[in-house]
């Protein structure tokens, strides 16, 4: 597997992932009937919440041993793209948000 720094392709990728899991959190949300008063304010806790431990913001550690996820995206059957750095889709979790409640 080929590991490529391709940073715009990255960002790319990226607002799409996260946009993506922030629709389906707020549909899962609008399944089990969470009322809309709260539903724009439970997604975007959630969504920024699963986003921190996406970008390794969460300090995940069990028995010792840390663990600290590296996005990167599958561009073809041996490759994978990455930006360089930590996943920043936390960054993104607000275009999602307003794609969905603000249009």
């Amino acid at each position: 597997m080929k590991l490529k720094l391709a940073q715009a392709d990255f960002n790319q990728r990226q607002a799409i992932f996260t946009a993506e899991i922030v629709e389906r959190i707020k549909i899962k949300l609008q399944e089990v009937g969470v009322g809309q008063d709260i539903l724009e304010d439970l997604t975007a806790s959630i969504a920024l919440s699963i986003a921190g431990v996406i970008d390794d913001l969460a300090g995940i550690e069990v028995d010792g041993l840390e663990v600290h996820p590296y996005l990167t995206f599958r561009t073809g059957e041996d490759e994978l793209i990455h930006c360089g750095e930590n996943a920043y889709t936390y960054e993104h979790v607000y275009r999602g948000m307003k794609k969905l409640f603000h249009t």
